[in-house]
C-alpha cells in the first residue's frame, strides 16, 4: 500500500483512517498508556455517571476525552495519533542526526538529502512556478484526442490499493494496481479503477444536502484560486468547467460499498475489450504512454466508471480537459511550489474538507513527502533505533498464541461443515504474518534524488514508484512482500497474498507496552492482531483461498449462515446515529466490523489461555478496558462526517461497542437488562 503521507498515516486496514501529526511532548504517547496495562482497571471520573452497560467507550475514555484539546493542526486526535507523533518526532530525529553524520550510507545520504530540499523554503519561494511551467506547457499543446489520450496514459500512477487500504480513488482519470490476479496468485496483473475527483468520493458532488452544497462552492472556488495562481486568466470560468466535468465523472463512479466487493470487480479485460466496452478514449495511446503496451489482460475493477469517463474523453471539449489537467497537476505538486500554493490547498483539504484550523508546521509535512517517497529506507533508519529484538520475538509470541486461538475457534464451530473447516483451518496453517519490518528491504538506487531540487525529487520518486509497480508485472509474486512500510501506525491483511503485515511503529505504547502486563496487551495489539488474522475469514477474506485465489471454498449452508450473521451484525450498525442526519452505514463497515468482533474474540481466548490459572475477573476487566482505551479519541465534526460517508470503518466509539456481543464483557462488568448495549443471549451476533 502507497499512501499520501502527511506524515505518518494511521490506521487504515485496521483502525482509524486518520492521519496523526501534531505537536506534542515526546512523551504524550507513554501518559496515554492505560493504567490498564499494569493489570488494573482505570476508573471513570468520579463526576462521570455513565455505566460500562450503557456506553463502555464513553465509561473508559470520557474523562481523558474531556481534559484533551484536538490540536489545531489535526482533524481527530487519539492514543494512535500520539503514536504516530511519538514515531514522527523519532523520525525527524534520526534524519537530522543522519544528516550531519557523515559516515551515513547511499540510501540515508537520499533520505537526508529529500528532507533537506523539502525543508529549504526559501528555496522553493526563489524558483516560484518555474519548475511546473514544463508540465503546463506540455498540456497546452495537447492537440487532439489522441494527445489526450497519450496525456491520460502519462499521469497515471498506481495510488490505488482496493483491498490492502480501501483507497478505491485518485485524482487521476484511472488508478493502477499492480497485485497477484484475482484467479491467478503466481503472476502479477495490472487492475485498472475509477479515478478522476479531487473531493473524497462521489457523494461529495452528488448529496443534495446544504453542507455538500456549500463544499462544492469551495471546491470549485479552491480550482479557480490554484488555476489564478499559475497564471491562468479567466479562472473562475475555467474552474466552472473542470467542476462540471468531474461532476460527471462522479455520476459514472460506482459506490463505496459496491467499490468493496470482490464479484463486482472481478472483470478481466483484453486489451481489445477496451475500444469495444470503452469507447471515446484512444486506449492504444493511453497504454502505450502508461507503459502497458505489453500487456493482455487487465482486471477492470470498475468498468461502469471506465467505460463512463472514456465516453467523457469523446464528449467534453478538449480545452476543458486540458484546464482538468493543468488544475490537478497542479493540486498534486502544491506541496512542493511556494507558500500561497501551499496555503491554498490547506485552505480547502485542511479547512473546509476537515474543519482543521491550522496547517501542519514544515518539519512534518517534510517528513511526509520523505515517507512517501523513500518509506522502507526510512523505515530501515526506525527499526535500527527503536524496535529492539526482544519486543518482536514477544510479539511473535502473541500472534502465535492468537491464531492457535483462532485455529481452535474453528475446529469448534458446530455450523461449519468439516470440509469447510479443513480449508478455513489450511488458510490460517498457511498464513504468513510479517512483525516489524519486511524480511527484504526495497532498493533506492535507481532513484535519483538532488539536495536542494524539492520539485524535481518529487516528480523523479513519483516515476521511481510507478516503475517499480510496472516491473512487479514481469516478475512473479512474493507473497512475503510488505504493502506497508515500518514506521506505519497500522497493520494490514493482504488477502490476495494470504499475508499479515504488524509494522513496528504500531508495537509501541499505548497499543503494546513491553512493560505491561498481558492483560491490557491482549485487549490492544491483541485486538488489532485478531482483527487481521479474522480479516481472512470476514464477508471479503472469506472470498479467497490459502493460496490468496478467488474460490468459493464453502458450502452453500455455511455461507447461508455465515451471511445470516453477518447481515445481523449490519443492523446492529446501522442503528447508530451519530448525527440527527447521518447514520453508520452497516454494510460498508461490515468486513472492519467482523473482523473487530472475532478479532477481540480470538485475543480474549488467547489472553485466558496465556493467563492459565491466573485468569480472573479483574484480569478480564483490564482486558476489555484495554480494548476501549485502545480506541480513544475525539474528532471534528466535519472530520467524522467525512469518515462514516467514506471509510470502511465505524467512528472509534462503535467499534469498542463490539463488546456487547462477546458472553464474558457482560459477567466482566456485570451488565443487565435494561442498560443500553445490553443485548440478550440469542441477539448477540456470533460468527468465529
Amino acid at each position: 500500500m502507497k499512501t499520501s503521507w502527511t506524515p505518518i498515516k494511521t490506521a487504515v486496514a485496521l483502525a482509524l483512517c486518520a492521519t496523526a501529526y501534531a505537536a506534542v511532548p515526546a512523551h504524550a504517547a507513554a501518559q496515554d498508556t492505560p493504567q490498564a496495562a499494569a493489570g488494573k482497571v482505570e476508573a471513570p471520573a468520579p463526576a462521570a455517571a455513565v455505566r460500562p452497560g450503557d456506553d463502555f467507550f464513553g465509561w473508559a475514555n470520557d474523562d481523558w476525552i474531556a481534559k484533551t484539546e484536538i490540536p489545531a493542526d489535526r482533524s481527530s486526535w487519539g492514543g494512535l495519533a500520539t503514536m504516530a507523533e511519538e514515531t514522527n518526532q523519532r523520525l525527524a530525529r534520526l534524519i537530522e542526526d543522519t544528516a550531519s553524520n557523515k559516515r551515513a550510507g547511499a540510501e540515508a545520504r537520499k533520505v537526508t538529502d529529500y528532507y533537506g530540499a523539502f525543508m529549504d523554503e526559501a528555496a522553493i519561494e526563489a524558483k516560484g512556478t518555474a519548475p511546473l511551467k514544463p508540465w503546463l506547457d506540455r498540456i497546452a499543446a495537447i492537440g487532439t484526442k489522441a494527445d489526450l489520450g497519450r496525456a491520460l496514459g502519462e499521469s497515471l500512477r498506481a495510488d490505488v490499493d482496493p483491498l490492502n487500504n480501501t483507497k478505491f480513488f485518485t485524482e487521476n482519470v484511472f488508478g493502477l494496481w499492480v497485485s497477484p490476479g484475482l484467479h491467478e496468485p503466481e503472476r502479477n496483473r495490472p487492475y485498472l479503477l475509477q479515478g478522476g475527483l479531487g473531493m473524497p468520493d462521489r457523494a461529495y458532488y452528488l448529496d443534495a444536502g446544504e453542507r455538500m452544497a456549500g463544499l462544492r462552492t469551495k471546491y470549485q472556488q479552491h480550482i479557480a484560486a490554484m488555476l489564478k495562481l499559475a497564471g491562468y486568466d479567466d479562472a473562475e470560468a475555467r474552474a466552472a468547467k473542470v467542476f462540471a466535468l468531474e461532476v460527471d465523472i462522479a455520476n459514472v463512479h460506482a459506490s463505496r460499498a459496491d467499490s468493496a466487493d470482490v464479484q463486482k470487480a472481478d472483470n478481466t479485460w483484453t486489451r481489445k475489450d477496451f475500444q469495444a466496452k470503452a469507447p471515446g478514449l484512444d486506449w492504444d495511446a493511453f497504454f502505450k504512454a502508461a507503459r502497458l503496451a505489453d500487456q493482455d489482460k487487465f482486471i477492470v475493477w470498475h468498468p461502469s466508471a471506465v467505460t463512463g469517463e472514456a465516453a467523457l474523453v469523446e464528449k467534453i471539449d478538449l480545452a476543458t480537459w486540458k484546464d482538468y489537467l493543468a488544475f490537478h497537476r497542479i493540486n498534486q505538486m502544491a506541496g512542493v511550489l511556494p507558500k500561497a500554493f501551499v496555503n491554498q490547498r490547506f485552505e480547502f483539504y485542511g479547512r473546509a474538507l476537515t474543519g482543521t484550523p491550522q496547517q501542519s508546521v514544515r518539519w512534518k509535512r517534510a517528513l511526509g513527502a520523505t515517507n512517501e517517497a523513500l518509506d522502507e529506507a526510512v523505515g530501515k533508519l526506525y527499526v535500527a533505533k527503536y524496535f529492539p529484538a526482544e519486543n518482536k520475538a514477544r510479539l511473535q509470541a502473541m500472534v502465535a498464541n492468537i491464531v492457535a486461538a483462532f485455529g481452535k475457534r474453528i475446529e469448534k464451530l458446530d455450523w461449519m461443515t468439516p470440509a469447510t473447516r479443513a480449508q478455513a483451518a489450511q488458510k490460517l496453517k498457511t498464513l504468513y504474518v510479517g512483525v516489524g519490518y519486511p524480511d527484504k528491504w526495497t532498493s533506492y538506487a535507481g532513484l535519483k534524488v538532488v539536495a536542494g531540487d524539492a520539485f524535481g525529487n518529487a516528480v523523479r520518486a513519483g516515476d521511481f514508484t510507478y516503475a517499480r509497480s510496472i516491473a512487479a508485472l514481469h516478475r512473479k509474486p512474493d507473497r512475503k512482500q510488505w504493502v506497508m512500510p515500518p514506521q506505519l501506525v497500522n497493520a494490514v491483511n493482504v488477502p490476495l497474498q494470504n499475508a499479515l503485515n504488524f509494522p513496528a511503529a504500531i508495537l509501541q505504547p499505548p497499543m503494546f507496552d513491553p512493560k505491561a502486563a498481558d492483560a491490557a496487551n491482549y485487549g490492544a495489539i491483541g485486538a488489532i492482531i485478531g482483527h487481521e488474522i479474522s480479516h481472512s475469514f470476514d464477508d471479503q477474506g472469506a472470498q479467497f483461498d490459502a493460496q490468496g485465489r478467488v474460490r468459493d471454498w464453502w458450502t452453500k449452508e455455511d455461507m447461508a449462515h455465515f451471511q445470516a450473521a453477518a447481515q445481523k451484525l449490519v443492523e446492529q450498525y446501522n442503528a447508530y446515529k451519530p448525527f440527527p442526519d447521518l447514520a453508520v452505514n452497516g454494510q460498508l463497515t461490515l468486513s472492519e466490523n467482523l473482523a473487530d468482533l472475532a478479532g477481540l474474540t480470538a485475543a480474549y481466548d488467547a489472553y485466558r489461555l496465556a493467563a492459565g490459572k491466573a485468569a480472573s475477573e479483574e484480569g478480564d476487566r483490564a482486558f476489555f478496558t484495554g480494548y476501549a482505551h485502545a480506541w480513544r479519541s475525539k474528532a471534528r465534526e466535519a472530520a467524522e462526517r467525512q469518515r462514516i460517508m467514506t471509510d470502511g470503518h465505524a467512528l472509534p466509539r462503535y467499534r469498542t461497542a463490539t463488546v456487547r456481543n462477546i458472553d464474558a464483557w457482560y459477567k466482566a462488568f456485570d451488565v443487565q437488562p435494561g442498560q443500553k448495549l445490553y443485548l440478550a443471549p440469542d441477539e448477540r451476533v456470533r460468527v468465529w
